[in-house]
């Protein structure tokens, strides 16, 4: 088994002072938008995490606020948050004051200790701190074999921890920062088990994290619930959303990420269930037709493997 490198957050800053990220370098993979006046999107690859994207092979998002910026996940690793903070010093030109983690996967909170080294309260759902730090160290080891020893340095798993001076959250949370309004609410597990999206009703955006793919196929995992998430889906879109930054892709519609995303989900259980009602197996779940999604990213290698763990999952409702 591979070791895995873990550094006092003293040792960590070190680090990135003396290796750090360029905007330069940030604009190789992140991709700006600017939504709107103090809201930009920061659009990763969608394809796999390696040593070029540091982990961040996600959209990220960040609002301007009086006080600074609200950035919405912090990157999948010490370096990965560096090249975030670079992208948003780059559009925005304000310190980053808050950081929001809106689900487990590592791109949505890995980064946490570079942001907090640096005093940026950080904000989650409960049962988002409980799957960062059951997996943590699964996280870190395929961490360690896409970005090798030398991308992963100075990543250190650093959680929200109401006991410093961090908001923890069960169900939704209400905030104001810098004058703005900010929404976070976890219906129950979607991708992941924390996963929770951040709703600004002042400015009519939601930030959904891996609740929304576009562009590429999602991933149906082990413990992915694709009822819940459905239902979180339709939670978000009850909002009166005018603008959508998805947890993957760019910023989008709510119609595309309808078509996208909660179509595909609700096509899945439909197929699946007309397998498990015929008395077939798993064989013939990876066997649905999946083929009016097949221009997703991403779908040669997710489209089987989704089938099968929505069978699973279904197999015993």
């Amino acid at each position: 088994m591979a070791k895995v490198h873990r550094f006092p957050l003293f040792l960590m800053l070190l680090l990135l002072l003396a290796a750090p990220v360029r905007a330069d370098d940030a604009a190789g993979v992140l991709k700006t938008i600017k939504v709107m006046d103090g809201v930009y999107a920061f659009v990763g690859p969608l394809g796999d995490r390696d040593a070029e994207n540091l982990g961040n092979n996600a959209t990220f998002g960040a609002v301007v606020t009086e006080a600074g910026v609200v950035l919405i996940d912090p990157g999948g690793s010490a370096k990965g948050a560096a090249m975030v903070e670079a992208a948003v010093m780059a559009a925005t030109g304000k310190p980053i004051v808050t950081v929001i983690n809106t689900g487990g996967q590592d791109h949505r909170w890995m980064g946490n200790g570079y942001f907090k080294a640096k005093g940026a309260t950080l904000v989650a759902s409960a049962a988002a701190v409980a799957d960062q730090k059951a997996r943590s160290n699964d996280q870190l080891l395929g961490l360690e074999s896409r970005l090798g020893v030398e991308g992963l340095a100075g990543t250190d798993p650093v959680h929200a921890d109401v006991d410093k001076g961090d908001r923890v959250f069960e169900g939704s949370l209400n905030m104001t920062i810098g004058g703005v309004d900010f929404l976070m609410r976890n219906v129950g597990p979607a991708h992941t088990p924390g996963d929770s999206f951040v709703w600004v009703p002042g400015r009519r955006i939601v930030f959904t994290g891996d609740i929304v793919y576009v562009e590429r196929m999602l991933g149906v995992l082990p413990f992915s619930r694709t009822a819940t998430w459905l239902d979180s889906f339709d939670a978000l879109a009850s909002l009166g959303v005018v603008q959508v930054v998805p947890g993957h892709g760019s910023p989008t519609t709510l119609g595309k990420a309808r078509m996208e995303t909660r179509a595909y989900l609700a096509h899945l259980r439909a197929e699946v269930r007309k397998v498990l009602d015929a008395g077939g197996g798993i064989e013939e779940a990876t066997a649905i037709d999946q083929s009016a999604f097949a221009h997703l990213k991403n779908f040669d290698t997710l489209s089987r493997r989704n089938a099968q763990a929505t069978f699973i999952e279904m197999e015993f409702d």
